[in-house]
């Protein structure tokens, strides 16, 4: 997933399962063995996981607690949620997030979105264990 998995490596613990390797089917460690028994494995494998409640990370206190974040609207700017975790925040790389996230709307008009990417990201980040307020997302 490129930049988002880039995000989540730079919210999450490196433990976390959100930044274990990209492919849901290979995020257990065991099913990287049997890459063959693709179908079997990985259905015998997805069961602990949702079984397990995932560890939920505050994102909000992580992010607040970063060098910078007084300085920087990371709240609603994507193009300064990416630069307080230091990643590339120009329009191509906002672009290729788009793209990564299924973005359907014009990519000319880098306002609306921003808004969007910045919205999705608060909810991905939420559906992998993150703990986002509210108003930060759907």
């Amino acid at each position: 997933m490129g930049i988002l998995t880039n995000i989540f490596r730079k919210i999450f613990p490196s433990s976390h399962p959100a930044v274990q390797p990209t492919s849901p089917a290979a995020a257990p460690p065991a099913s990287m063995q049997s890459t063959g028994a693709a179908p079997s494995a990985p259905t015998q494998a997805s069961a602990p996981p949702p079984a397990a409640p995932m560890e939920q990370v505050d994102v909000e206190a992580i992010l607040s607690g970063m060098p910078q974040s007084q300085n920087l609207n990371w709240r609603t700017s994507i193009v300064d949620l990416l630069k307080l975790l230091n990643l590339d925040s120009s329009l191509q790389s906002r672009k290729e997030l788009a793209n990564e996230l299924d973005y359907t709307g014009d990519t000319s008009d880098s306002a609306s979105m921003n808004i969007w990417l910045h919205r999705q990201v608060m909810n991905k980040l939420a559906a992998n264990g993150g703990k986002v307020p509210a108003d930060l997302k759907d």
